[in-house]
């Protein structure tokens, strides 16, 4: 069995939907895991944002913009009346609902289902799109399987037994449908796997069901050497181990979710990424092992902010260190690099959300400086961190940019540079020059 899935920008309008269903619909067995439709979640960020503050009248407004949106996909994905009538009925339902928030009290487990729709709905217009192909599939719930704990972390048992529960009920279908991103948590409420989510969730249930290869369909094909938004004959990459995958999706590659690789690598699944707009393009192959030394792509991650510590105390203090990070453990706050000097200590953080209670904390123990608009610059391949020649391609590269920090040896696949945002542009095209 394989499980594929298809991200927004394939599922962006009916000519889109129409092409995935000849890409599924093979014969080959097969879960689809669907997200919602290109630019859907953000509008039911922006509906949940007014229902919070109860601006009722522009939600009401958004809401019916969604629900034109969604009419004129059924207007033109179905040809069969029945079809059109099943599909304009649920985006009633949907809708309905939304509006009624309006009358009601609206808090964050509200929003958590309100975001839900956008999955709920694609999903359900694909599987009667199917239908009326005649291609037999089923339409599998998510919200009956996915489950997380209350570390936010997915409930691989309880997903197990609930997934094979659910499909040994459809005994002899090949062809199964479900939502990405949405779930349960551990109190039954309806949840989410975070923004990007429905890779995580197809590299859950891949590794769950054992599958031969998880595809993740997008509209780029592959991984690439470098940011092809800002740097051109980039080129795209054949192949790359779990670990250089990992680093590149966590630094900033965004055809992958940083945390979809762990299941694959886990249970030793290939990842296959795919381009919807071009399928027969090779992408780019996943797997556990090796792919050669040598430098492999450069990714770019910005909205990085700097924290300096600087602190007498520091100097031959042990507990320094740990003292530092509990502040930052408190607040679940990720640190993303670290550099230390005698007296100072300095690391960056991408969620500032909690950044003013952190440094409140900070301050006990010396003086804080905080620097904004910084961008991480990962460059990631097989032990370029431990092989002759490569960290000075990559430093002479970037003679004329401002270096704000370095991780250099923290693993072997990936060398970091911290430089102004407003330098990113030219620091990848001078990399890419120089590097490829």
């Amino acid at each position: 069995m394989l499980v594929l899935k298809f991200g927004g920008t394939s599922l962006g309008n009916s000519s889109r939907i129409k092409e995935v269903a000849e890409l599924v619909g093979d014969g080959v067995p097969k879960i689809v895991v669907l997200s919602a439709m290109s630019g859907t979640t953000n509008k039911l960020v922006e509906i949940a944002q007014d229902l919070y503050v109860k601006r009722h009248s522009e939600a009401n407004e958004k809401i019916d913009k969604l629900y034109k949106d969604y009419r004129k996909v059924i207007d033109e994905l179905f040809a069969d009346q029945i079809y059109k009538v099943k599909a304009i009925e649920l985006i009633d339902l949907h809708t309905n609902r939304l509006r009624a928030y309006t009358q009601d009290l609206f808090t964050i487990y509200e929003e958590r289902a309100v975001l839900a729709l956008g999955e709920l709905i694609s999903t359900a217009f694909f599987h009667f799109y199917l239908e009326e192909k005649g291609t037999e599939n089923v339409l599998l719930p998510a919200l009956n399987f996915m489950r997380i704990d209350k570390e936010g972390e997915p409930d691989d048992f309880y997903i197990k037994q609930n997934l094979e529960r659910e499909m040994e009920q459809h005994k002899g279908q090949t062809l199964f449908i479900t939502q990405g991103f949405i779930c349960r948590n551990a109190f039954g409420e309806v949840d989410n796997l975070k923004r990007g989510g429905s890779d995580y969730t197809a590299s859950i249930i891949g590794s769950l069901v054992k599958a031969e290869e998880i595809q993740i369909w997008t509209d780029i094909d592959g991984f690439h050497n470098n940011d092809p938004r800002y740097v051109d004959s980039t080129a795209a990459i054949r192949e790359l181990s779990f670990e250089e995958a990992a680093e590149l999706a966590y630094f900033g590659a965004k055809i992958l979710h940083p945390s979809s690789v762990t299941p694959a690598k886990k249970a030793n699944i290939p990842v296959r990424l795919k381009n919807t707009l071009d399928p027969l393009a090779i992408g780019t192959l996943l797997t556990s092992n090796e792919t050669g030394e040598g430098i492999k792509a450069i990714a770019a991650k910005d909205g990085i902010t700097v924290i300096k510590i600087k602190s007498g105390r520091m100097l031959l203090a042990y507990g320094f260190m740990r003292k530092v990070f509990e502040i930052f453990e408190t607040y679940k706050t990720p640190i993303d690099l670290i550099t230390t000097s005698e007296v100072t200590v300095s690391l960056t953080v991408d969620d500032t959300s909690m950044l003013p209670d952190i440094l409140v904390d900070l301050k006990k123990y010396g003086t804080v400086e905080v620097e904004e608009n910084q961008t991480i610059i990962c460059v990631v391949g097989n032990f370029i961190a431990e092989s002759k020649g490569y960290a000075l391609q990559i430093f002479d590269s970037l003679k004329d940019i401002p270096i704000r920090m370095i991780s250099y040896g923290g693993s072997r696949h990936n060398i970091s540079i911290l430089v102004p945002s407003g330098f990113k542009k030219q620091a990848l095209n001078a990399m890419h020059k120089k590097l490829f």
